[in-house]
């Protein structure tokens, strides 16, 4: 029986290696994220794992920088809201310089965001863990804005 349970230990921690998310899948996970925000797909609440970190960093007129914390539930409202106004104005964010590092379980992305219309390169990262299931999810988000509203939401 034991030798039974050492083989099947094996060819589980075999087969889960060989489901473990690789620098591709998380470029290829950030390419199709980059996608669904662009085109104000549904499904890109699906991207974010329920408790995932939202981190809004705003960027004072005057340079000082303010991070302001939310849950992944808050922001989803929060895009689903501005989404009205985005679409009829043909918002868009492209990114460049886009860098993936390995991490605890996961991946760090990098990139410069520049918002459409807008001359503002800005930083983001995001943090992406493979759950249980092996759904790749964002479980923390940070994004640079200039955007002053949010600032009524630091803590």
């Amino acid at each position: 029986m034991k030798k039974f349970l050492s083989i099947l230990s094996i060819l589980f921690i075999s087969v889960s290696q060989a489901y473990a998310m690789t620098e591709s899948d998380a470029k290829a996970f950030f390419n199709n994220y980059v996608k669904k925000a662009n085109s104000y797909s549904n499904d890109l609440s699906t991207m974010y794992a329920p408790n995932a970190v939202i981190i809004r960093q705003v960027i004072k007129p005057n340079g000082e920088l303010v991070n302001v914390y939310t849950n992944a539930q808050t922001y989803i409202k929060q895009l689903k809201l501005s989404e009205t106004v985005a679409r009829a104005r043909n918002y868009k964010n492209h990114y460049s310089n886009i860098k993936i590092y390995k991490v605890a379980n996961g991946y760090k992305i990098t990139a410069i965001r520049q918002p459409s219309g807008d001359k503002d390169k800005l930083k983001i990262y995001q943090i992406v863990k493979q759950n249980s299931a092996g759904k790749i999810l964002i479980v923390e988000e940070l994004m640079q804005t200039r955007q002053q509203v949010f600032l009524k939401y630091a803590k």
